[in-house]
This record gives C-alpha cells, structure tokens and sequence, in this order.
C-alpha cells in the first residue's frame, strides 16, 4: 500500500498515469509530506531511481519508466528524436530549453533547443515533442540523404504524421540540412511516393529518361482488393516494388501473387517486379526494359538517355 493509510488519493492516480513514476516536487503537490516520501523508502513501497525521482517498487525498471524517470529528473523536459517513435533504440532522448544545464545520465541522451515550450505536447505521458518535429530533427540527423528520405516516407506512409504538417514545420526552422532535397521529397510524397525504393525509382528510373507517370498506390480493380505500386492502365503494365520483400510472411507473398495472377486473367496486366538492385543499381538499364515492355503494350514513347546511360 503506498505510503500506508495516509496516501492521498491524487498520488495514486498520479502513478497511475506516469507508469508508478514520482518526483519528490510531485508527490508533495498532492499533498504527501516530507515524512511520507521517506517512510515510503524505508519500507521499500518506493526506491530511488534518481534524487528527487522514485518508482513505486524495487525491481528492474521498464523502458517508459525509464522515460518517465528522466523527463521529471529534468523537469521541464519531454521526450524527443528516436525515443518518441517505437523500437527505435534503447537510449532515452529528451529535450530541454537551450540555456539549462542538467545532470548527466547514463542511458539518456540530453538535446538543447530554444523555444521548448512551443514545441511540445505537453499533455502526452511522458510529455514529448511533437511528432512532426521529431521526424524532421531524425531526418536532419540522418548519415546520408538515402536515410533521411527513409525516414521521412515511412513517417507519412505510417500515418504519423503528413506532409502538410512537415512542410509547415519546416519552414518555421532557420537552419536545416539538405533542406532543399527534403521540400522536393515531400513534394514527391505528397504525389504518392510511399517508401525510399518508390523514390528511388521516381528520381532514377521514371523521371530522367522520360518514363510515363503511373498512376501510384492505384486500387486492384479485379479479384482480390489491394493496392499495385505503379501502374501504367493506358498500357496494361504494372510495377511492384519490392525493396522489403524478405520482412512479408508467407501469406502475404501468397496474396501479392494471387493479385498478380488476378491481374493477368482479369485485366490482361504484364506484372513486373523490381527490387533494389534493379532500382538503385541499375536504373538506366531497368529504365530501358521498363520503357520496352511498356512500348510493346502501345506506349509511343520515346524513351529519352540521361547523362549516366551507356552508349547505345
């Protein structure tokens, strides 16, 4: 029982909502006293994870717990970069105002910025910045541009965030990196590119040697519902993209053929498959085939050479 008979209602709901995580200023705010907190230790209802910080039982400590300790550790602070979206590492981040100076924690990763309040939503639990500015402070931290288009893609094709939200929130920042590629990639989300391999193939394959644009995401039409990558209807032609292949179970490959088989019974659809290789390695040969089949399907072309190509 905490703190024995005494407990105030409010601290129970308090560690209720903050995963059984109290500070000292907290727990005294709903009316503990100096008294309680320390009968609390010593009878071990409470341990110390840091000075002024306790979790209301003695065994290991779980990631939001972890959270929760160093946000309030470093009050006011929220959660911030890598640790406010899933499985994204192990390490807490959290943010504070630029000109505060916090202890050093082992297992936290302390990140400075001027303006924090505006920036956060404070009544998330913990508290943590919002969401569109950690997708573009993950982007801005990214080793190459491939990554950052990753990690910008996948946030909108995850539903977490949108294109309107980044643009916006982009425009509000003084400085950052590669700031002229991320407006174009969100341009090319915002037309319907939904992961770095889509990309890719607009940017390599589609757009430097005068390809058709597809129609992106289109719904199936026939057997089986879903969704094709690229299609071309006007030439009967339909690419897939295969860059995450290897992550599908079995019965999602069972069902990426049968739609593909849907295709071509249903909708006379020539189906065809890339991968990495073929997008990012290969391009201008992939470019040249893509352009053949869809030729052969009555495509007038004309298929155009950039400046990487070979020779004829």
């Amino acid at each position: 029982m905490i703190l024995g008979m005494r407990a105030p209602p409010e601290i129970a709901d308090l560690l209720q909502r903050q995963d059984g995580v109290v500070s000292r200023k907290q727990a005294l705010e709903c009316g503990c006293t100096a008294a309680d907190v320390r009968r609390s230790l010593r009878r071990r209802d409470w341990a110390t994870i840091y000075s002024g910080v306790y979790v209301d039982h003695t065994g290991p400590l779980t990631w939001r717990q972890r959270a929760w300790a160093a946000v309030l550790d470093a009050y006011s602070a929220a959660l911030c970069h890598t640790s406010v979206l899933p499985g994204l590492g192990d390490t807490i981040h959290i943010a504070i105002e630029a000109d505060r100076k916090v202890t050093s924690r082992p297992g936290v990763e302390v990140h400075r910025r001027t303006g924090l309040q505006a920036y956060v939503a404070w009544n998330m639990c913990p508290p943590r910045l919002r969401i569109h500015e950690v997708v573009l402070d993950i982007a801005a931290s990214a080793r190459s541009e491939t990554e950052a288009i990753a990690v910008l893609a996948d946030a909108v094709n995850a539903r977490i965030t949108a294109v309107p939200q980044l643009r916006q929130a982009l425009a509000a920042r003084a400085r950052m990196p590669r700031r002229a590629r991320v407006v174009a990639v969100l341009t090319d989300i915002a037309g319907g590119t939904c992961s770095i391999l889509e990309h890719r193939y607009l940017t390599g394959v589609e757009r430097p040697h005068g390809l058709p644009v597809p129609v992106r995401q289109a719904p199936t039409s026939f057997g089986r519902k879903g969704f094709r990558d690229l299609d071309y209807p006007d030439w009967g032609t339909v690419v897939e993209l295969d860059g995450w292949r290897f992550h599908d179970t079995a019965a999602d490959r069972d069902r990426d053929l049968e739609r593909d088989l849907d295709a071509a019974v249903g909708e006379r659809r020539l189906t065809l498959h890339l991968g990495f290789g073929q997008v990012a390695g290969r391009p201008c040969e992939t470019a040249w085939k893509i352009a053949t089949a869809l030729t052969a399907n009555g495509w007038p072309g004309p298929f155009v050479r950039c400046p990487n190509c070979p020779p004829a």
